[in-house]
């Protein structure tokens, strides 16, 4: 299957630059997150857009396609949010039609939503779903979710991270593994690193060492998950002032240098890549980012006996959970969202696990078939 539409946007006021990739429609919707980074590139929002369709498949999503937009600009600049507003204005053709726009990296599903209620745009719907009471009770129920608060945290910054952490260790049983002693490497403390990271913590694992965008903190023993998580500043940056004395503070691209039992990557794409697969040191990559595992870097990973959670089913929790409750699937409740997010997770790597056990298949091969999108409908007038 090939992307449906590529769309190239140029600011007329900065110079910021950016792409939209609708990966497939199905029902005459589909949908995807906007992600802010300097480094964003054509090709790799075409590739999250197509991750974004697998996503949908493995969230037992029937009534949306993948896609997903990129922004090359610094999101931490005064004027992005003005940037990206220009940016939805100029993709409100397909927005209006039913193509649904959120978060990624880089942006706030609080700002777009924002956004789209200055433009007077309410939110995103295909022809068909407006006429469908159902739905416009689950949006209404989305609304409200939006604020509700689950473990501290507010539901929709957990639900990746929670997904990722039930992903990994749900693989982690399936190697025949316990929480109890086990050390893990999270690369990222933004929403997904800082949910994941608390909910390790609470299974019982160990968690040795944490990058964020300034430095790589470790600790043989395991760092104090309690006093970071609490202490997180603005961007997804720890603290340095609450940090022990006894831990290494190291660069923060020394997050591969250091042996752990689980890695979970949750920031950018590719950062493990065919340069540095061989050097690293862990039995289980669980990807809690978008693609951070090149395609080069796969083989490298599979010869060396490194198992992998792919993408597209670790990290599906916001996906579910918009789904889920915007077509009726779920009580509208935070703790059946995360309920629900814990069973598909579950589900989706022990079957991943036991069909690689059963053919000596890398798990990676074996998800892009189990999980292949099929449908690509066109929108709706």
């Amino acid at each position: 299957m090939k992307p449906y539409v590529l769309i190239e946007w140029n600011d007329t006021k900065t110079d910021a630059k950016g792409w939209l990739c609708v990966f497939n429609f199905v029902k005459g919707y589909s949908g995807g997150g906007i992600r802010m980074h300097p480094t964003v590139t054509r090709d790799e929002v075409i590739r999250l857009a197509e991750a974004m369709a697998y996503k949908r498949s493995a969230c037992e999503n029937t009534w949306q396609g993948g896609a997903k937009a990129g922004i090359v600009y610094d999101y931490k600049a005064p004027d992005a949010y003005s940037v990206l507003k220009r940016f939805i204005i100029a993709m409100r053709p397909y927005i209006d039609i039913g193509l649904s726009m959120g978060s990624d990296l880089g942006t706030k599903y609080e700002d777009v939503y924002q956004i789209f209620d200055e433009l007077g745009m309410g939110r995103p719907q295909s022809k068909s779903m407006k006429a469908n009471p159902i739905i416009a009770k689950g949006q209404e129920n989305i609304r409200t979710l939006l604020k509700a608060r689950h473990d501290g945290f507010l539901l929709n910054d957990l639900t990746t991270g929670y997904g990722v952490a039930f992903s990994a260790d749900e693989a982690w049983k399936q190697m025949g593994g316990k929480p109890e002693g086990t050390s893990v490497v999270i690369q990222g403390f933004g929403c997904v690193g800082l949910s994941c990271t608390a909910k390790l913590h609470s299974m019982g694992y160990k968690i040795v060492g944490i990058a964020d965008a300034n430095c790589f903190v470790y600790c043989e023993k395991g760092l104090d998950v309690d006093s970071l998580v609490s202490n997180v500043k603005p961007k997804g940056e720890m603290d340095s002032s609450k940090f022990d004395s006894s831990w290494q503070i190291m660069p923060n691209t020394s997050w591969l240098d250091v042996p752990c039992d689980i890695l979970v990557p949750v920031a950018l794409e590719d950062v493990i890549n065919e340069e540095n697969a061989g050097t690293v040191k862990t039995k289980l990559i669980c990807e809690g980012a978008n693609i951070p595992v090149s395609d080069s870097a796969t083989p490298i990973l599979h010869k060396n006996g490194i198992q992998v959670v792919p993408d597209f089913i670790a990290n599906l929790g916001a996906v579910r959970f918009f789904y889920a409750i915007t077509f009726g699937v779920i009580e509208a409740t935070a703790s059946s969202v995360i309920s629900d997010i814990e069973a598909i997770c579950r589900r989706n790597v022990a079957k991943l696990f036991e069909r690689s056990k059963a053919t000596g298949r890398f798990q990676t091969e074996l998800a892009l078939e189990l999980f292949e999108p099929t449908i690509q409908d066109e929108p709706e007038f």
